[in-house]
This record gives structure tokens, C-alpha cells and sequence, in this order.
């Protein structure tokens, strides 16, 4: 009955949650303890300039493509990120996020409940994967594109502040589940216990989570996704500041379905996260947690200026290799939205 009871409260939760728009949270019965952690398998070497001498000038086509739709609309970019993240974190980097419905499969990884309907920028990744199969016919990865995007959107929200170099050489997978997305991509009502082990279950540091977290710096999110924070509950160390929490439920019975995950510099890419964790000014359990005297060092240790952005672009990287596929169980698609 609980369970049901949870899978109820989350369908209710996600019908006010419009496509395109939702940036990021979700609510779905999770279990109590934490995940298990285990080891990736070793992944084959990335490298550099990996398409250097077959297909030269990919990056350029990547990044070009997503300058162009950040131009359009910044939000695109927090997606291209957000979705960086969710692809590796199911099944590894490799691009199953991205994969359709068909008859043979009909509950893939972007129909999952953490994804359905908040999940952005599959159509940027089709036009650049449209672009380098003109120019160089199976030769580029979708999971690289995803990542390349990832890297991209880094650079232009951060106002060309944050770049790095992003190895490839990664395969597209064959395989993806909905059901996969609800262990393994941590829940917006996550402690600090169970984020932990949800990263070191994908071979990141408890610092690394940390970084990464930084993220939510850019993006929006459904109101239905901290409806456990609000009302304020002024005797919870790590609620919002009744300030905030004024001004979140304002927004929120206005009509405005979503609101901005970092109110005070919204569209850049920067370290005012922190800020925001340390007054009490985010919107997630997930995100308070951070206060907690496991990662509080770290948050403050973020503040320090081009600390927190040389540490994101090591973690992004890091993350990049999780679960990446060779071509013994994994292939070059031609169409980023079906298996070849």
C-alpha cells in the first residue's frame, strides 16, 4: 500500500510537469538504504583529438551548432548539461538516453520517471549528429556529441570562462530501460548518505558530487519537485530561509509552474550555488544536504575563486568515462534515437 501510495503522489507530481520545460527534480518511491557500491568496469582509453584524422573538424561542427542554440535560448544549455549527466549515469556514457520507443522496446531510458518530460535538447543532438553524417558518415558517436554538448554548454554558460578538452572515442549502446533511471540517478529528496553512495557507485568522489552538484547553478525546476521543502519547517536546520521560502511559494501559487534553481545569476554558469547553499537559498533536499558536515568544506572551499570551476571541468572529464562502451558491445548509430 505505501508503495503505491508513493507511485501515486509522483504520477500527481508529474502531470504538472511541462515537456521542454521541467529542468530538473523528480519525485519516485526510492528505497530507504543506499544503493550498493560497485566498481565500473574498466573502461577502453579516450583520447584527444580523437577524430583529428577521421573526421576533422567535429568539435567545431558540436560546438558551433550549440552556441547557436544557447544563443536562441540559454535553457537549451542547461539541458545539454543536465542531459550529460543523466545519459553516463544509466548504463554508462553512451548515449542510451537518447534512444526511442520502438515495438522491441517500448520503455527506454528518456521515458523513465526521472526523465519523462524534463529532459532537453534531444532535437540539438539530432542537428549535429544530422551535420557531422554529412560530413563524415559513421564515424562519430552519438555518446560522444552528448558529451562534446555537455562540454560545450559548459563553455558558453560560464560566459567562456570554463573550458576543457574532452576526450572520445566512446560507443553508442544498445540497451536502455526506464526502469534503470529510477536507481540509479539521484532523487532531488536525496541525503548526503545516499548521494554519496550514488556517486561512488559510478566511481566519483563524495567532492566530486560536490562539484558536480554545481550544476543546479543554471536550469529551472517544477515546483512539484521541492513541494517536500515548502512549507518552510523552521525547526530543520537545513530549511530554507523563511525569505526564500516567501518568495519560492509566491512563485509557485502565481501559476508559474517552475522556477529558477539559482535566483541570483540564473542563466551563468558559476559558483553562486554555494552561496546559495550556505543562506539557505536552494530549492532541493539534495541541495541542502551539502551543508552537511560531510560536504560542508567542500561548499565553502567552491567559494574560492576558479577553485570550484578547474575542480568542474576534472570532474566532468571523470565523468565522461563511466561505463563507456567499446565496439565489442557497442556501435556507431546512425540515427541517435534508434539502435542500427
Amino acid at each position: 500500500m505505501a508503495i503505491k501510495l508513493a507511485a501515486l503522489a509522483l504520477l500527481l507530481a508529474l502531470f504538472g510537469c511541462v515537456a521542454h520545460t521541467c529542468q530538473a527534480g523528480y519525485g519516485f518511491p526510492y528505497p530507504s538504504s543506499a544503493p550498493r557500491k560497485s566498481t565500473p568496469p574498466a573502461a577502453p582509453t579516450l583520447n584527444y583529438a580523437h577524430y583529428y584524422k577521421t573526421c576533422k573538424g567535429a568539435e567545431k561542427i558540436v560546438m558551433d551548432v550549440v552556441q547557436k542554440e544557447i544563443k536562441r535560448n540559454r535553457g537549451i544549455g542547461a539541458g545539454l548539461i543536465r542531459l550529460f549527466f543523466h545519459d553516463c549515469f544509466v548504463q554508462g556514457c553512451d548515449a542510451s538516453v537518447l534512444l526511442d520507443k520502438t515495438p522491441a522496446n517500448e520503455s527506454t531510458e528518456k521515458f523513465g520517471l526521472p526523465n519523462i518530460g524534463s529532459l532537453r535538447g534531444f532535437e540539438v543532438i539530432d542537428k549535429i549528429k544530422t551535420k557531422l553524417e554529412a560530413k563524415c558518415k559513421g564515424v562519430v558517436s552519438c555518446a560522444d556529441i552528448v558529451a562534446y554538448a555537455g562540454r560545450d554548454a559548459t563553455y558558453f554558460l560560464s560566459n567562456k570562462k570554463v573550458y576543457f578538452e574532452m576526450p572520445a572515442g566512446r560507443y553508442d549502446g544498445r540497451i536502455s530501460s526506464a526502469n534503470e533511471t529510477l536507481f540509479n540517478l539521484p532523487p532531488p529528496f536525496a541525503d548526503v548518505t545516499v548521494l554519496e553512495a550514488m556517486f561512488a557507485a559510478k566511481g566519483l568522489s563524495l567532492d566530486e558530487m560536490v562539484t558536480l552538484s554545481g550544476a543546479h547553478t543554471v536550469g529551472i525546476s517544477h515546483c512539484s519537485s521541492f513541494g517536500d521543502r515548502l512549507p518552510r519547517n523552521a525547526s530543520d536546520p537545513m530549511a530554507m530561509n523563511s525569505r526564500f521560502a516567501n518568495s519560492v511559494t509566491r512563485k509557485c501559487k502565481s501559476g508559474s509552474s517552475t522556477v529558477d534553481q539559482d535566483f541570483k545569476t540564473p542563466e551563468k554558469l558559476d559558483n553562486q550555488y554555494y552561496k546559495n547553499v550556505l543562506n539557505h537559498e536552494v530549492l532541493f533536499t539534495s541541495d541542502a544536504a551539502l551543508e552537511s558536515s560531510k560536504t560542508k568544506r567542500w561548499v565553502k572551499q567552491n567559494l574560492i575563486p576558479y577553485v570550484w570551476e578547474a575542480k568542474f571541468k576534472q570532474a566532468m572529464r571523470k565523468m565522461g568515462g563511466i561505463g563507456v562502451k567499446t565496439s565489442a558491445n557497442g556501435e556507431i548509430r546512425k540515427n541517435c534515437r534508434l539502435i542500427n
